[in-house]
C-alpha cells in the first residue's frame, strides 16, 4: 500500500477526539465540506459510532475518506485484538479502516506481540494500511524488526514547543513517517508572539504558520476543532511555504521542551526521548 499519509490530501487530518453526538457531526459536516478526507478516531475516544453514523449522513463517498482509528491497549490480548478491531468497523459503519494504529506501546514495553497482532488485521482485510502511535525512538527501530508488514506512521505529540529531533531522525532511518498530535500545542504556542509575527508576512495565522512548520519538517498534522473558521483555516496550508530562515527561528521554539501527554498526564506514557 501507498503511505496514505503523505499523499497531498491526507497531509491534513481532522482528529474528533474528544468530540461526540451532535458537535461531533457538525464540525465533521464542515470538515468535509472544507476539504478534509482524512478522519482521525480511536477505540479509547469512545466516539467510533458517532463517526460512523455521522459519516454514513455526509456526501462523501467511501473511497475518498482515509479513515484511521487505533486499538485501546487493553485489547492487545490475542483473544480481544481482532473482535475488538471488528467491533470498531460496525460502529465506524465500514468494511476496512485505511491506517489501523497502535494507539500506546504495552506497559512492559515489548512491541513485537501487539505488533503481529496488528498485523494479522492488516492480513486478515481489517486495514489496508497499520502503524502506532507514542513510540519511541528505540520502539520504533524494534517495530522495524517485529514484522514484515510497512508502518505509515507513529502518531506522537509534536509542535514547534517541543524538540522532537530524535524521534525525525529515527523516522529517517526506519522509513516510519511521523504525524502529529497536540499541533498547536493544545493552544501553548498562542503565548509566544513569534508566530504571529511571522504570519504578518504571509498573510497567515499563528496557527497556520505553527501546522505550515510541521508540513515542511515532513509530518502529517491532525488538527480539531469546532469553529467553522478555524476548521478551514487549519486546512488551507498548503498555498505558501515557509523560508529557511523563518523555519530557523520557529526551529529554536524548541527548546522550550513544553511536553503535555507525560506521565503526570497519562501514567502509561513510555519514557520519551
Amino acid at each position: 500500500m501507498t503511505n496514505i499519509y503523505f499523499q497531498k490530501t491526507h497531509q491534513r487530518a481532522f482528529g474528533t477526539f474528544p468530540l461526540t453526538g451532535a458537535a461531533l457531526a457538525s464540525a465533521l459536516g464542515t470538515a468535509l465540506d472544507v476539504g478534509y478526507r482524512a478522519i482521525d478516531t480511536a477505540q479509547m475516544y469512545g466516539n467510533e459510532p458517532d463517526v460512523g453514523a455521522a459519516l454514513q449522513d455526509l456526501p462523501v463517498a467511501r473511497d475518498d475518506l482515509c479513515i484511521t482509528t487505533k486499538v485501546h491497549p487493553d485489547n492487545f490480548d490475542e483473544h480481544k485484538f481482532l473482535p475488538s478491531v471488528e467491533q470498531s468497523l460496525r460502529d465506524l459503519r465500514v468494511d476496512y479502516v485505511d491506517a489501523l494504529l497502535l494507539h500506546w506501546p504495552p506497559l512492559d514495553g515489548d512491541v513485537a506481540a501487539s505488533l503481529r497482532l496488528l498485523e494479522k488485521a492488516r492480513q486478515a482485510g481489517l486495514a489496508h494500511n497499520i502503524g502506532v502511535s507514542n513510540y519511541t525512538a528505540a520502539m520504533m527501530r524494534a517495530a522495524k524488526a517485529a514484522i514484515d508488514a510497512p508502518l505509515v506512521t507513529n502518531q506522537v505529540e509534536f509542535h514547534p514547543l517541543l524538540n522532537q529531533d530524535t524521534l525525525l531522525a529515527t523516522a529517517a532511518e526506519t522509513g516510519i513517517p511521523l504525524s502529529s498530535f497536540c499541533s498547536v500545542a493544545r493552544g501553548a504556542v498562542f503565548k509566544h508572539p513569534i508566530f504571529e509575527q511571522i504570519g504578518t508576512a504571509y498573510d497567515k495565522s499563528a496557527a497556520q504558520i505553527v501546522l505550515r512548520w510541521i508540513l515542511q519538517k515532513g509530518v502529517s498534522i491532525n488538527t480539531m476543532s469546532t469553529k467553522p473558521a478555524n476548521i478551514a483555516a487549519n486546512f488551507d496550508v498548503m498555498d505558501f511555504t515557509l523560508s529557511s530562515v523563518d523555519m530557523a527561528q520557529i526551529e529554536k521554539m524548541t527548546a522550550t521542551n513544553y511536553r503535555i501527554i507525560d506521565k503526570n498526564r497519562v501514567p502509561w506514557a513510555p519514557a520519551w526521548d
